[in-house]
């Protein structure tokens, strides 16, 4: 049953269920079946870095509420997992991958895993990640952390499973759970969407809470699910999303939202998509080429696509710039912020950087910590020279970015590839991006959703669709429409490698 189980939609599982031809326990204890078999054997792909203790009774106590007629929603008994910086107030540790912060649990569930937990999910376990989030060194590798190791690419074991959502990406595509939760700055969940053929959703900054998610910076940092389908994803969405008092930024986020009920039509009739030819195309022809695919199938589907469309901040060599200065001072003060609401040893950057000095053969074996070392400098969110690169970095990803295409071409979104092939995974070196869409959405704060659009030879490749704050329902009606029409999707075969 465990291969049978592996990739049914979580509305297949919901069915089975419903007709008593599956019980949650049945389906949880097939995926842990399939996680020892895959992950802790075989290929060893090192998804998942915890299994939740008390999975089993969990599913099991839903099993007797469905009995009792007390369904919570599409989710109820579907096993979910989470990366290991989202907080659990139970058994299982929360570390971000370091070892630094093994020494205390959780007191109190982060708002997305207590909302999943009140829709029904299973939780099932902690996904591995690139260590603090993939924000310590500058030669970092995708998808390593000391706790956990290094996650694998399912389609392609030598390839890089690309950004600090590594583990819930590579989960996902591997079958050990239908959907997953991951975290973004800036690709994190974009990245590993792509490069593992799911689909990602990063929503607004706002739209999900970030309230017990261990940080990199409140300007940027959003939740978001992992799926194999869209409509997967969208139910996801739908559990976790909406205001919470725990996170201010909440405060202006639509609540009540059915994300996955309007994706029944693959009509897209009335929708203008722009696509941003300069900067944003033309690094990698394999991308380029399966990017052409789905732009063929917007204009079949009754688009209006405007050819090009170009961001006025696009390629501007001062693009990363700012956000990199947003990112390294925000991050130590809302990690110390963090540490003293968890109640760590570990209560300060530099309390850290000791740690990881001292523990340097288990720490610091592939790279170093940088990016810690120069937030751990940084002078505080008063400091002018942050003030300045947080209205730079707004004002090229927003007003002189996504908002001016928008504005001038009257475009309901934009789309362009997610990036190129997967490429090697080198602890020597550390990653080797090759492009990418997720910039401008990261510094505006705006939604996007990867969808994954075809293969160059075993390597996946996605196309990402962006759009204004709170613009999910129409992104996630392109990409529904366009999962449809496409229909590459299939699973990994685990191959040892390709050549370039």
């Amino acid at each position: 049953m465990t291969d049978d189980l592996a990739y049914r939609s979580i509305g297949e599982l919901q069915q089975l269920m419903a007709a008593g031809e599956l019980t949650s326990l049945e389906l949880t204890r097939s995926l842990l079946a399939r996680i020892e078999s895959l992950d802790r054997r075989g290929p060893a792909i090192r998804a998942v870095i915890e299994i939740n203790p008390e999975v089993e009774d969990i599913a099991a106590a839903l099993d007797r509420a469905r009995r009792d007629g007390r369904v919570r929603g599409p989710l109820h008994g579907i096993p979910i997992l989470l990366k290991d910086n989202i907080d659990t107030a139970d058994a299982m540790e929360t570390t971000a991958g370091s070892l630094a912060l093994l020494d205390r649990k959780s007191a109190r569930d982060a708002t997305v895993a207590a909302r999943l937990r009140t829709a029904g999910a299973v939780l099932l376990g902690k996904a591995n990640m690139s260590e603090w989030a993939n924000f310590r060194s500058t030669h970092s590798s995708s998808g390593w952390s000391a706790r956990g190791g290094q996650a694998l690419n399912p389609y392609v074991l030598d390839r890089s499973p690309c950004g600090s959502s590594s583990g819930s990406a590579t989960a996902v595509a591997a079958g050990f759970a239908p959907g997953a939760l991951g975290t973004e700055t800036a690709g994190s969940i974009l990245c590993p969407a792509a490069f593992n053929a799911v689909v990602g959703i990063k929503p607004t900054t706002g739209l999900t809470s970030r309230a017990g998610v261990i940080p990199i910076a409140h300007s940027q940092d959003t939740i978001g699910p992992f799926a194999r389908s869209v409509r997967d994803a969208a139910m996801v969405l739908t559990a976790i999303a909406g205001p919470d008092p725990r996170d201010l930024a909440t405060s202006g986020a639509p609540a009540g939202i059915d994300y996955a009920a309007p994706l029944d039509s693959g009509d897209l009739r009335g929708l203008r998509i722009g696509l941003p030819r300069h900067h944003y195309f033309g690094y990698s022809a394999e991308a380029d080429r399966i990017a052409d695919g789905a732009i063929q199938a917007l204009r079949d589907l009754g688009a209006d696509v405007v050819d090009s469309a170009d961001l006025p901040s696009g390629g501007d060599d001062r693009e990363g710039r700012p956000m990199m200065q947003v990112l390294l001072h925000e991050f130590k003060a809302d990690l110390e912020v963090y540490l003293a609401e968890r109640g760590s040893t570990i209560q300060t950057l530099d309390d850290l950087i000791a740690f990881n000095r001292e523990h340097a053969t288990e720490e610091l074996v592939h790279f170093e910590q940088e990016l810690l070392e120069q937030s751990a400098r940084t002078e505080g969110l008063n400091d002018p020279g942050y003030l300045k690169s947080l209205r730079t970095s707004r004002r090229l990803g927003g007003e002189a970015g996504i908002d001016a295409v928008m504005r001038e071409h009257r475009l309901d979104a934009l789309l362009a590839p997610s990036g190129g092939p997967p490429f090697p995974i080198d602890h020597a070196n550390g990653d080797r991006v090759e492009g990418g869409f997720a910039g401008p959405a990261a510094m505006a704060g705006y939604p996007a959703i990867n969808l994954p659009a075809g293969y160059s030879g075993e390597l996946p490749i996605g196309v990402t669709v962006v759009g204004r704050a709170y613009a999910e329902p129409v992104l996630l009606r392109i990409a529904h429409a366009l999962e449809g029409a496409l229909r590459v999707w299939r699973p990994p075969r685990f191959q040892a490698g390709v050549r370039d």
